[in-house]
């Protein structure tokens, strides 16, 4: 018996010996190198980056007449006159420069430079992780990089099974990134479990620390501030590995600051007037709150926010602040076959606030049902399907900011990875 158990303890040091070697050899450019991988790749800092991305291929069919004023900031694609679309192509470079020097950059070639429809090349992220100590347990990030406010938020579109994100979260910031700069901390284990959900296919939303706070502009992706006044944002996400191995993230959220709306005039009964609003920009401010069960195989994500941002006034005249409030709940499947990975799913989501990135900074009322499914024949194809049916939709885009109610529309879109 003491044989046996002698062998066997001599059996899972073996594994553990040969885990730690695959860790070592998986981490060579996402951020978390080993030092025996430093070791290896010292002053060979161009062996250390990789390069890859993704494209999206998109078609949408708007399924009623009468759907003209259906606008949907996220996806352009929803158009009467558009029909193939390419809603994203990214590519991007990244890797270990030196031990404390991260660098991670990419680009969209499907950018919209002119805001309503135009398309060119856009910087997406730019940024670089200065880490404190040997494990990069300790970060600084500073750059162009993504807001640390909500789960779905950091979630690459690259692996979110719903096409876009939903309005409620989105909202805090569109586009997702911003200029700033975070303090990052987690434990070695910790981003190790957030490179798993990700690289295991059970859509993890990636490694952005445990613990993140940070001032950043505040204004969005590509734009200038135009106050002078830092957003502070803080986000607290833990995933946990329950004994079975099946993962449960929770987190926390919240940013704070003033934002400025852009402004043009409106015209009410022939008088036109252009809204106002403090120079120094609009109390903008939420707190949201995340819970994920990872699709092993059932899966259920939700996340709700509420605050305060800015919001035109009833009678068009000024943008003041208002109170906001909202978020999503889904439900999904991850089945693998031999003829590859099927994921339906199923997801609401409402907003009651208003869209501070629109002209005018209108109010917003979203209910939606999502629907549908992806399919994975092979890791670097996808094919998803959705189908989505409108409860309530606020035209943003133009006045008189009508909802709309009752539309359905269905997506189709191909995804190729490298």
């Amino acid at each position: 018996m003491q044989q046996t158990q002698k062998s066997v303890e001599a059996l899972d040091q073996k594994v553990d010996a040969a885990t730690k070697r695959l860790f070592a050899l998986e981490e060579i450019t996402d951020g978390t190198s080993s030092e025996l991988v430093n070791k290896a790749l010292a002053d060979k800092w161009y062996q250390r980056f990789s390069f890859g991305g993704y494209t999206q291929l998109r078609y949408t069919s708007l399924l009623d007449k009468d759907t003209e004023s259906l606008v949907v900031p996220n996806d352009r694609s929803v158009s009467e006159t558009d029909s193939l679309f390419i809603r994203r192509g990214r590519f991007k470079g990244s890797g270990d420069v030196t031990p404390h020097l991260y660098l991670y950059s990419q680009v969209d070639f499907s950018g919209s430079v002119g805001g309503r429809g135009d398309f060119g090349l856009q910087a997406r992220d730019l940024y670089a992780d200065f880490s404190f100590d040997k494990s990069q347990e300790y970060r600084l990030r500073a750059g162009l990089s993504k807001v640390p406010f909500g789960w779905v938020n950091m979630q690459s579109s690259q692996n979110r099974a719903p096409m876009e994100r939903p309005d409620a979260i989105n909202s805090a910031a569109e586009g997702e990134r911003d200029l700033g700069a975070y303090f990052m901390y987690a434990p070695v284990e910790v981003r190790r479990r957030f490179k798993e959900l990700v690289k295991s296919g059970l859509k993890g939303s990636g490694d952005y620390g445990m613990l993140t706070f940070g001032p950043y502009a505040g204004q969005g992706p590509n734009r200038s501030d135009l106050n002078g006044e830092l957003h502070w944002a803080a986000r607290l996400a833990y995933p946990f590995k329950l004994q079975n191995g099946q993962f449960l993230e929770l987190g926390l959220q919240g940013y704070t600051g003033r934002f400025v709306p852009s402004v043009e005039p409106i015209s009410v009964n022939g008088v036109s007037s252009t809204p106002s609003l403090a120079a120094s920009g609009v109390t903008d401010e939420r707190v949201g709150i995340t819970a994920v069960w990872y699709p092993q195989p059932f899966g259920f994500e939700t996340e709700w926010n509420v605050g305060r941002g800015p919001q035109l006034s009833r009678d068009f005249t000024s943008i003041g602040d208002e109170t906001l409030l909202g978020g999503f709940v889904g439900v999904n499947y991850r089945m693998q076959a031999d003829w590859g990975t099927f994921f339906p799913f199923v997801r609401w989501h409402l907003f009651d606030g208003a869209r501070k990135f629109a002209r005018n900074a209108p109010g917003d009322q979203v209910n939606e049902i999502d629907a549908g499914f992806e399919w994975l024949p092979w890791p670097e194809l996808e094919l998803s399907l959705m189908y989505t049916h409108t409860l309530e939709r606020t035209n943003t885009r133009d006045y008189p900011y009508l909802t709309l109610e009752d539309a359905d529309r269905l997506s189709l879109q191909l995804q190729w990875n490298y």
